[in-house]
């Protein structure tokens, strides 16, 4: 069992920056990837950003530019620094993980408003 929790978020000017992290404790073994989804308000949850545990990233075409995802493997963190933000970024964010490609859980969220 693996348990996410996120901080940070709130809400922010556009153009401004916010940084949201997610602890992940429990069975966080290798591999796994770390991952950011976004829920904008009246729309389907979309993948921001993932890490996996071996390096590798990828980031939605949305945010490529602007949102930097990065982890402490030693410390089961994955952070989301997210720059020149837009009021389309407004979403609930929520951590994700998938272990071993097989066992995936959620964070509760987190709410990242942009104002115009």
């Amino acid at each position: 069992q693996v348990q996410l929790v996120e901080s940070g978020g709130g809400m922010v000017q556009a153009g401004g920056s916010l940084r949201i992290s997610c602890a992940a404790s429990g069975r966080v073994i290798t591999p796994n990837t770390l991952a950011w989804y976004r829920q904008p308000p009246g729309k389907q949850r979309e993948l921001v950003a993932q890490m996996h545990s071996g390096g590798s990233t990828y980031y939605a075409d949305t945010v490529k530019g602007r949102f930097t995802i990065s982890r402490d493997n030693a410390k089961n963190t994955v952070s989301l620094q997210m720059d020149s933000l837009k009021p389309e970024d407004t979403a609930v964010y929520r951590c994700n993980a998938v272990i071993s490609g097989v066992h995936v859980y959620w964070g509760q969220g987190t709410q990242v408003t942009v104002s115009s």
